[in-house]
């Protein structure tokens, strides 16, 4: 392969390469201002666009074992890819199709697992990581706050009981 071919190769595979997700759009019917909009957009989660070549693609994904990308690289492909918080980004995607009808999602890698256009689609329908996060600290805390207010309860009858020995006492 010739050398500016291996830098193009290299390139794509630090795109790609250990990245938590990776998408892959059809970007047929972008301009160049709505490119450069959702860009922009994904570069705030964290996530970047980049338009590639097909047959370069196949050898990265082939090398790194992500075969299943393989039978969507037809036509015009963009890779969106990051490290960032995929539930952010696929919201991010779904809102700017809503807006443009473009670009057309074909298929995704989060972790290891291939993802269909409807899977992506399902991820942007999720609560954000932070909501969820929260959610499973509520739920493992919930058992403790709960002991901690029956705990307090009985300290609290305990003192009445006290308070009233106390005031019979002084009565008497």
């Amino acid at each position: 392969m010739r050398p500016e071919k291996e830098t193009m190769v290299d390139e794509i595979r630090r795109k790609v390469d250990g990245k938590e997700f990776v998408i892959l759009a059809d970007y047929r019917g972008l301009d160049v201002e709505s490119t450069a909009e959702l860009r922009s957009r994904l570069r705030g989660a964290s996530a970047e666009y980049s338009v590639v070549k097909n047959r370069l693609l196949r050898r990265v994904t082939s090398d790194l074992g992500l075969d299943g990308l393989n039978d969507a690289l037809e036509g015009p492909t963009a890779v969106v890819s990051g490290d960032g918080d995929v539930v952010e980004v696929a919201k991010i995607l779904k809102k700017f199709i809503k807006e443009k009808d473009k670009p057309e999602i074909k298929v995704g890698a989060f972790s290891g697992a291939v993802l269909s256009p409807e899977d992506v689609d399902r991820l942007a329908g999720l609560p954000p990581r932070m909501e969820l996060l929260a959610r499973a600290v509520g739920t493992i805390a919930a058992p403790m706050t709960q002991l901690v207010g029956v705990m307090n309860q009985k300290v609290c009858s305990l003192l009445y009981v006290l308070q009233a020995v106390r005031d019979k006492k002084e009565k008497a």
